[in-house]
Parts: C-alpha cells; structure tokens; sequence
C-alpha cells in the first residue's frame, strides 16, 4: 500500500502528524526547538554568525588585555583564527568545544587586598563575547530599571542619584549593601535555572556551564576547580552576574523599595532608622537564605544617608554628591606615583599619564560638587610638575640654563639653581613658579583640574 503521508510526516486523511514525526518533534522538542524546526541549531548559528564574530572580535581587539594559559597575544589570534577557526566552529555546533581554564591574577584593591581576576584565553573571550552580543537583548527587556552595571545605556552616574534624589524624597536613612567575594561565590545551579527560562538551546547552555566550570590555573601551574562562582574577568561575566542578581532587584522592587544596583554594591533608600533596620535583616535573610550569596557584614550597615558611601561618593553638608575622602586619598596617592621624582621617566611621557589619569578621574565624579577641592588640587598638581622638572634638570648648571631660558633674571637665577632646600620646598620658591608659570605648564600639556571641571560642569563657557 502506497504511504500517504506528505512531506512534513502529516496523514492526509486525518490531518494530524505521524508517529514517526512525533517521535522526530519529542527529540526536537528535547533539543530546544519547536515545530520541527530546532531552536537549537538557530541560536548556535546566530552566535556563530560571521557578523556578530566580527563584532565579538573587534571588542575583545580594542579592549586588548593580557594573554590567557596559552599565551596568545590578541596580535597572535587572526594568524591563529585564520588556520583554525572552521574547526573550532563545528566543535561548538556539535557541543565538543572545552574553554580552556582562566589565568588567575591578582588586581591590588584600595583597601590593601587583593582582587582575584581570572584571564580567558583570547579565544575564549571572543567566544564569550559572540555568546554575551546575543544572550544580552534577551535578558535585558526584563532587567530592573534600578540595575545600572554592565548595561548598555546605563552608568554608575545614574546609580549614585539615587542618593541626591531619595534625600529631596525624605529618605535621610540608608542600606549600604556589600556581597562578599560574589563573582567567587555564585551557585552554578541557580544561575544555570534562571538561564533555562529564556534559553531553551541546550548546548548553549552546557557550552555556558563549561565556561563556568573550566577551572582556574593558579601562578604555580597548579589547576584549580571552580564549582562556584563566575570568573571575573570574562566578557559574559556580566551578563551573568546581572542574571544571577536580578531576583534580588525583583525582591527590592516588590517590597516597594528605592535602591540603586552597580554589579554586587547596591543602596536601598527609607524614611527612617528603624525601617533601615528591618530592610538590613530582611536582606540578609533573602540573600543568603534563597540567593545562597553572603552579605559582608564588614561593609554592609544601616546608616544616615549622609554617612554612606555609595561608587566613591557620597553627600556632602549641602545634600549635594561629592567623592569620597577615600577616594581623594587614593587620587592624590596615584599622582605621587605617577609624578614620583625617583621614576625617572621622559616628563612628556609623565605629562600625558597625569592627563589620562586626572581626566579619567574627573570624568567619573564630575557629579561632584567640589569646586573648592578641584582647585586646591589643581595647585598641588602644578607644584608636583615643577617638583618633577626641577628633579629632572638635577645640576647647578642645567638648572641655570633652564631658568635662563624661561626669562628668569641672569642675577638671580643662582639663588634657585643652587638652591639647597629640597625638592618639595624649591618647587614653591617664588622664582621657580616664575618660570614654570602655570600658562607654560599648561603649555606643556599639564593637565588643569579646574578649567576641565568647569568645562565638564558648564560647558566650554566659564559661569559669569
């Protein structure tokens, strides 16, 4: 008898599927895909997309980084890319492709610790990189509004209003919320459930979960297993931490709560000491009782808004932000680096330094209303230039040729270039500021604080 069936495994006479396609749609289905067509193979394809790997790698290029376990340089990788990838391309569509486990170094945080980074190879951080371009949009349609790390649109910026805004609100208390050692300490399971509800391609998700479990090599060679924890330091990081945390803003959102999130550091706003009090020990019981993350107690309180630090800022007697006194030690103790007598370095080389440092840094808490600081550490910067070119010219007879040619008086340059007091004290005297006048310095490039605060805070025209 002639089979009647049609292409698609449909009867004619009853219009409905065959045994066999039934069979073939429950191993589909299995596989993470619907009506015969299995999602699986279009999300894989959809990474492995040569647009979306061109722009993984024009990422993973420009933000450069060190070498993983197999020291290739991202110069080394389209030489290695060329010979290599059709393989490394049909290993992932078959679910056969292992990360290699991540470089373990250690980042000097301000505190005098050490955070633990852990390097991919570059290969894998393009691979993580195609994977976060296209598992981002999916997760990020239901992020919270209150989530401002890792995202696109959203800055630390937009975090730290928070705190001006919850004060003009009413809200004079706070929650500082600190999660100890989270990238190292995030259950694998939860996070794999919370990736299963929007991703139902299967090997995308063991190729995540191997990602996850590739282990660390630490500086002696020695292989570490990672059964928790995501490596800091990989492109799909992020993405996954936000992940992994977004119960926790969906728990704050419900209770009805102000807060902003950056990463594992967030802020919840209330009315009162008492109502700061209960959110505390709320959040600590749902934290770690359903979110299996430790809160560091150490860095975690109930405070006056005023007394709490939030991304390096915090708010000063007039409710206004301001940075941190933590972070003004820690931006003068970087200038003493870079402008350190002892360096030795070119003072064009030490120039262009401090005005990617001093423009960083200001760029970051432009929000900050320090005028009066902004313009004392102008001054303190200028005088650690001319410490540095004093210190550069070194002999009686440099320093004389120098002086003379910057317009100092021939009678009495020997009163400087002789001078014996020290560095510190010469670089103030009133006829070296003569000569290295603040309108020279900055014709050198040395940075100035003050005029790049007014610009960043008014525009290219000073306030009249």
């Amino acid at each position: 008898m002639k089979d009647r069936t049609n292409e698609e495994g449909i009867d004619p006479a009853t219009d409905k599927p065959t045994d066999d396609a039934r069979r073939r749609g429950a191993l589909e289905s299995r596989d993470g895909g619907t009506h015969g067509a299995p999602q699986e193979r279009t999300l894989i394809e959809e990474i492995l997309e040569p647009e979306n790997l061109s722009q993984a790698w024009k990422r993973v290029k420009r933000n450069k980084g060190a070498p993983g376990i197999d020291g290739m340089t991202v110069e080394d990788f389209p030489a290695f890319a060329r010979e290599h990838w059709p393989r490394i391309a049909i290993a992932i569509r078959e679910g056969k492709y292992r990360p290699a486990p991540v470089k373990r170094v250690w980042i000097p945080k301000p505190d005098g610790s050490k955070r633990p980074l852990g390097i991919p190879t570059v290969l894998d951080r393009v691979i993580q990189q195609a994977f976060a371009q296209v598992l981002g949009p999916l997760f990020e349609v239901s992020f919270s509004e209150h989530s401002h790390g890792y995202r696109p649109g959203r800055s630390a910026h937009q975090a730290v209003a928070v705190m001006e805004e919850s004060w003009k609100e009413g809200r004079r208390h706070a929650v500082e919320c600190d999660l100890k050692s989270f990238f190292d300490t995030v259950n694998h399971d939860r996070l794999m459930g919370a990736l299963r509800e929007k991703v139902k391609c299967r090997k995308t998700l063991r190729l995540i979960r191997h990602f996850l479990t590739a282990g660390v090599e630490l500086p002696c060679g020695t292989l570490e297993a990672t059964p928790l924890g995501v490596p800091q330091g990989g492109p799909l990081s992020p993405l996954l931490a936000n992940i992994a945390l977004d119960p926790l803003d969906k728990e704050l959102e419900t209770r009805g709560h102000k807060f902003a999130r950056y990463a594992d550091d967030f802020i919840v706003t209330v009315k009162s000491a008492n109502a700061a009090k209960r959110v505390m020990a709320s959040l600590i019981r749902f934290t770690e009782g359903q979110l299996q993350l430790i809160v560091n107690r150490a860095k975690s309180r109930a405070a006056p808004l005023k007394t709490c630090e939030f991304l390096g800022y915090r708010l000063n007697n007039r409710a206004k932000l301001a940075w941190t006194d933590k972070a003004h030690h820690r931006f003068k103790e970087r200038i003493k680096e870079i402008t350190s007598r002892n360096r030795g370095h070119n003072v064009q080389t030490v120039i262009h330094e401090l005005n990617l440092y001093v423009r960083g840094w200001l760029n970051y808490y432009k929000l900050s209303s320090t005028y009066g600081e902004v313009r004392d550490l102008a001054g303190w910067i200028r005088r650690r230039v001319r410490l540095y070119y004093w210190k550069q010219w070194k002999q009686p007879r440099t320093r004389r040729r120098n002086l003379l040619a910057l317009g100092v008086d021939p009678k009495q340059v020997h009163m400087a270039s002789r001078c014996r007091k020290g560095y510190w004290r010469t670089s103030q005297i009133e006829i070296v500021r003569y000569a290295l006048n603040n309108r020279w310095l900055e014709e050198q490039g040395v940075p100035d604080m003050e005029a790049i605060w007014i610009v960043l805070h008014y525009g290219e025209k000073s306030p009249s």
